[in-house]
């Protein structure tokens, strides 16, 4: 039963993908003609939609903050956007076409930001305003935010308190001997913006996930001379062109360019680029509500993946290792919100304590990448089994079913996974074709996308 929650204050931090989801649940609710609390949202940038605005800018914002986007300028979509489309606003409803299966960057932002429109989550939003604390006082929660352009800093309480803000800003920096001495430029992937850059140029990466993976292969697509990866524990084993190539550790480097590796070899490299992944750092929280992981696929302490065990009023949204991205962010939007509107029993701390405990240990046991997207897949099953008014149409199993067969397309060529089509797991349309395979496609602003276009697969 809904409780009443209008005297309730509810505070957001981030209006990313995450945070989109979780505004548009509390206003479609509210356009039901259902109160709902007081609902403020906090964002340091400019625009809403997080990670996916791009800028020029590396290192800092305008502000000195620590610039939270990763966002390269040529950026493609590395999965199929059909395993990321919200139940309640389709691909097909904001373009009103088929469109194909893997969108370049402003693509993605611009459906994102269609679905913000619809459900008008502006009337939440304070951009360019920054949440420097968060502290508990007695069962609620004081918060301390910047506004970023006045330069004013303001003090309130709230009944509740979300972590929106992702787990893609604080960049991992492993060290190396003889990095110190080296000639060329180094950067994270955090700071990568566009390939051009490196064109005619030999440039080691060190790591082997996917910025890894799809880093060098926009490298490649942009005249890069070689790409070298190097991994710790497994290389991907794809099947590479020629010029990328996959090495295992980088012990030294030595004089101004000497790349040594542990199985031996040497190489020359104009360039390094880390690709070793984030901290989940959240500095403004404070130490009793501030979650410690690490990229897996369940972090420990989070009932449902969502719930601080500590203080259940304070909730974390995207913290895990993703697949399912929009879809998982957007079932814990909702998740979230009926849980504040009394609509979701959570039962005892014994309960949730063994829920935790269950799921932490069954996504440690994972082995494969089929084991982590059934395990995805079976996770947002179990919180859209709370919410028996969740959308019947959006097919959770068929996203996975994509998934694995993502995964054969990679398995199978690297270069062209992305000129496959798939189908909508809301209303079973078919993507379109692109006029042109991703490799051969420089054009990746929204009209050019949108607008070449074959008709769709049969």
């Amino acid at each position: 039963m809904t409780r009443d929650i209008t005297d309730k204050k509810v505070c957001l931090i981030g209006a990313g993908p995450c945070g989109i989801s979780f505004l548009s649940a509390f206003s479609d609710a509210q356009s039901k003609g259902e109160k709902i609390p007081e609902v403020v949202c906090f964002d340091k940038q400019e625009q809403i939609s997080g990670l996916w605005n791009y800028t020029w800018r590396t290192g800092l914002t305008a502000n000195g903050d620590a610039l939270p986007n990763s966002m390269y300028r040529h950026l493609w979509s590395n999965g199929p956007k059909e395993c990321l489309e919200f139940p309640d606003y389709t691909f097909m409803e904001h373009f009103k076409k088929p469109i194909p299966s893997f969108p370049p960057r402003a693509v993605l932002q611009d459906y994102m930001l269609g679905k913000a429109k619809k459900y008008n989550i502006a009337q939440f939003v304070k951009t360019s305003h920054a949440v420097r604390h968060v502290e508990e006082k007695g069962s609620q929660f004081l918060v301390t935010y910047e506004d970023l352009v006045n330069k004013q800093t303001f003090n309130k309480v709230f009944d509740y308190v979300i972590c929106a803000t992702g787990h893609y800003t604080v960049p991992h920096f492993p060290k190396y001997p003889g990095l110190d001495k080296f000639d060329g430029r180094v950067m994270h992937a955090h700071d990568f913006r566009s390939a051009e850059e490196f064109k005619g140029k030999t440039i080691v990466l060190i790591g082997s996930s996917y910025s890894a993976e799809d880093i060098s292969l926009q490298l490649y697509k942009y005249g890069a001379k070689k790409c070298i990866i190097s991994y710790r524990r497994n290389p991907m084993g794809y099947k590479w062109p020629a010029e990328i190539v996959e090495k295992p550790g980088l012990e030294k480097i030595e004089g101004s360019n000497s790349f040594h590796f542990t199985d031996g070899t040497v190489e020359e490299a104009d360039h390094v680029i880390f690709c070793t992944g984030y901290q989940h750092y959240f500095p403004f929280m404070s130490e009793s509500l501030r979650l410690f992981a690490t990229n897996i696929m369940y972090p420990d302490h989070l009932y449902k993946g969502i719930q601080w065990h500590r203080n259940p009023n304070c909730m974390y949204m995207g913290m895990s290792d993703q697949y399912y991205t929009y879809t998982m962010f957007d079932s814990q939007g909702l998740w979230i919100r009926d849980y504040i509107m009394g609509k979701i029993d959570i039962g005892d701390v014994g309960t949730r304590s063994a829920h935790m405990k269950e799921w932490y240990d069954r996504g440690q046991q994972l082995k494969t990448a089929v084991d982590e997207i059934v395990f995805q897949c079976d996770y947002v099953k179990d919180i859209v089994a709370d919410m028996p008014n969740y959308p019947k149409s959006h097919n959770i199993e068929l996203i996975a079913e994509h998934l694995k067969v993502w995964k054969t397309h990679k398995a199978d060529n690297i270069l062209t996974y992305r000129d496959n089509s798939f189908t909508s797991p809301n209303d079973g349309h078919m993507a379109a074709k692109h006029c042109l395979p991703w490799l051969k496609s420089f054009d990746d602003s929204l009209e050019g996308y949108v607008n070449q276009t074959e008709k769709p697969s049969a």
